[in-house]
């Protein structure tokens, strides 16, 4: 739990991480065969990776912080850039 007199997060819109969120939506919504493998069946590693991204971009981005640590850590731009450098990874390298 939050120590009481603790100041509250800044929140405010973070613009990388609502425009990776949102980049992240419309390709996913116009282009579905981004999320096919090689062998053409769906990577479902890859569609992980991208929607967790697009959650943590979408709530940082729109200036949501939670209190809890771990629920921050987890809706960060970090955590977005993180699996979006994972999903890069998976969809070029694999």
């Amino acid at each position: 739990m939050a120590h009481p007199d603790a100041a509250p997060p800044d929140s405010h819109l973070h613009l990388p991480s609502l425009a990776a969120a949102l980049v992240v939506m419309l390709v996913s919504t116009l282009y579905p065969p981004l999320y096919l493998s090689a062998a053409g069946t769906v990577d479902h590693g890859l569609a992980a990776a991208l929607f967790a991204a697009m959650s943590a971009g979408f709530v940082r981005g729109v200036g949501f912080v939670p209190v809890l640590p771990v629920w921050r850590w987890i809706f960060s731009g970090w955590s977005c850039l993180a699996a979006l450098a994972c999903a890069g990874c998976l969809k070029f390298l694999h």
